[in-house]
């Protein structure tokens, strides 16, 4: 007969593998997978990040851009698995071939995932994008505008940007005559 505390460590056992009494599939907490593979330098950010809701567990059903459960730090990770990292303005979706608790090399980390092709495109389409925009020649400012120049731009914020009752005979302050 097993006492209350053995049943207990295997009951804890079972939950922490993910296996009902079967064969055992190892997990890892998503945090600390996340952090293994280098998509964040501490476990903090790692977990600042699953709370900010930027990784999602990605369902293989559905096309959706945003289709995916939001994970919570100890969420259990498996070999299979997709998710959809967002650091910035960049997100990746890539499917898990590998776990590991512990933080190794750049080579190491990048053998614990694959990024879909899809993400790979996408990715490949912001850089461009990111590429263009800074190509574009920044504006030139010299300093403070002089009288001349805040005269011009009160005209054209006049002229462009009128509130439409202040074009129909209203006052630019909002208030109306009551005469």
């Amino acid at each position: 007969m097993m006492s209350i505390a053995g049943n207990r460590l295997l009951a804890r056992e079972a939950h922490r593998t993910g296996t009902g009494g079967g064969p055992a599939t190892p997990v890892v907490r998503v945090d600390k997978w996340l952090w293994a593979a280098r998509f964040f330098k501490t476990r903090s950010l790692a977990v600042d990040a699953i709370d900010a809701g930027h990784i999602r567990q990605l369902r293989r059903d559905s096309e959706d851009a945003y289709a995916g459960d939001r994970v919570k730090p100890a969420h259990s990770v498996r070999i299979g698995d997709a998710l959809r990292v967002q650091r910035g303005d960049w997100l990746q979706d890539v499917v898990v071939t590998a776990l590991s608790e512990r933080r190794g090399s750049a080579t190491d980390a990048a053998l614990l995932y694959r990024e879909t092709a899809e993400s790979l495109a996408r990715r490949e389409e912001q850089k461009l994008a990111h590429a263009a925009v800074a190509a574009m020649p920044a504006p030139v400012w010299k300093g403070r505008p002089t009288k001349q120049d805040r005269r011009r731009l009160a005209q054209l914020f006049a002229t462009q940007f009128a509130p439409s009752h202040a074009a129909a005979g209203g006052n630019a302050d909002g208030d109306e005559d009551n005469a």
